[in-house]
């Protein structure tokens, strides 16, 4: 089904949508919906081949959920319902996405001589929540076991945050990432009031972690604490720990100690409506790079 939304009109509906949520207190990244389909757990959005959104769909898709207070993690085209022989129901409002690519265009120089030229494009679509299909397969209804027990799950996060190499202290009241030092700082794990809340919280760190100069050097223009340019790292490292959080199957909780930042966000959002793409773009690369460090057994569990 073809879409030819403009794409200046993508980037208004997308960040409108999450401006109207962090507007009414709800931030589309921290669980404010009950997620009975994944038993209990957050997962990514999932296309209908099983495979995971990134970047800014995600936002978006559990954005969508949160309204429409949908339970299932898995969406599909109108197309997709009806080669499975489904049908969406009348009246059901569709859900967009983006899909983001390059085309290649031949121009001449100032010189006379051909050259090659990368234009980045951006596509809208439309999805639809199984809820909102009647008739497909029984699989897509079913609701499924966790991947792993309790205990499985949080020495799953261990390992992987192991894995990193970052260099993790324990000790005081503070969750912080240092970033001369080069070292993340957390209270002792006891001192949280469950080990999800722990490993949330270090996801959160462990992001910024990725902004230092032998990584992925992200800077933002930050000059004094507070600025615009911490707030949008701020913004990054939210993100970044909800997507790690929904592969690694924890609950992410809003830290009542970043509720400061919603009014900055507010003004970023407003004042460029492509804020949130290039944050949710960061915060994919952030934790691309964190997966990048996994040991090869880790990968492969």
């Amino acid at each position: 089904m073809k879409n030819t939304t403009p794409k200046a009109d993508i980037y208004t509906r997308i960040t409108n949508q999450i401006i109207t949520a962090l507007e009414t207190g709800v931030r589309p990244w921290v669980k404010p919906w009950h997620s009975d389909h994944a038993a209990g757990r957050i997962t990514r959005p999932l296309r209908h081949n099983g495979e995971p959104y990134s970047g800014i769909n995600i936002l978006s898709l559990w954005s969508s959920a949160s309204v429409q207070g949908f339970t299932s993690p898995i969406w599909m085209t109108f197309k997709q319902s009806k080669e499975l022989k489904a049908k969406v129901r009348k009246g059901e409002k569709g859900s967009l996405v983006v899909y983001a690519n390059k085309i290649t265009r031949t121009e001449e120089n100032e010189n006379g001589d051909e050259v090659e030229r990368a234009i980045p494009f951006l596509k809208g679509y439309t999805v639809f929540n199984v809820e909102q299909i009647e008739g497909l397969p029984e699989r897509f209804y079913e609701k499924p076991e966790p991947r792993f027990n309790p205990v499985q799950r949080i020495d799953h996060a261990e390992a992987f945050f192991k894995d990193t190499g970052a260099d993790i202290r324990h000790g005081g009241n503070r969750a912080f990432y240092a970033i001369h030092p080069n070292y993340v700082q957390m209270p002792p794990f006891e001192a949280f009031r469950d080990a999800e809340s722990y490993y949330a919280t270090l996801a959160h760190e462990v992001t910024h972690w990725t902004r230092h100069p032998s990584r992925l050097n992200r800077e933002f223009g930050r000059k004094t604490y507070g600025d615009e340019g911490y707030a949008k790292e701020e913004l990054v490292a939210e993100l970044g720990a909800a997507f790690l959080c929904a592969d690694l199957e924890i609950t992410l909780e809003a830290r009542d100690d970043h509720a400061s930042y919603i009014a900055s966000w507010l003004k970023a959002l407003k004042d460029d409506k492509r804020a949130i793409f290039q944050a949710a773009a960061y915060a994919q690369r952030a934790v691309d790079f964190l997966h990048s460090l996994r040991k090869p057994e880790e990968k492969a569990a």
